[in-house]
């Protein structure tokens, strides 16, 4: 009788053993499913960062060339009222 009381005791410290050793796996894959959800939202956010930087940076180029071209002109607008005020002052002298 001993040791079928042995043999009770073993087998429930091992049924003990299964159910916590099955309680972790559950819990690890509730943790391999969450950061598998953290993950793809997190790529997902990336990639909508990089689409938006690339947008950045065409809207920056853009704006560039504007600029380089408003300059130009600028630069084409003083040239011609220095000539007009350059020929006033040749009348007015």
């Amino acid at each position: 009788m001993a040791a079928l009381s042995v043999q009770e005791e073993e087998l429930s410290t091992t049924a003990d053993d299964f159910s916590a050793l099955e309680e972790r796996v559950v819990q690890a894959v509730e943790v391999v499913k969450k950061e598998r959800a953290a993950r793809a939202q997190a790529d997902q956010t990336i990639e909508t960062l990089r689409r938006e930087a690339e947008e950045q940076g065409s809207l920056l180029a853009q704006t560039q060339e504007q600029v380089r071209l408003l300059e130009r002109d600028r630069e084409q607008v003083k040239q011609r009222v220095e000539r007009l005020l350059k020929q006033i002052d040749e009348i007015a002298s």
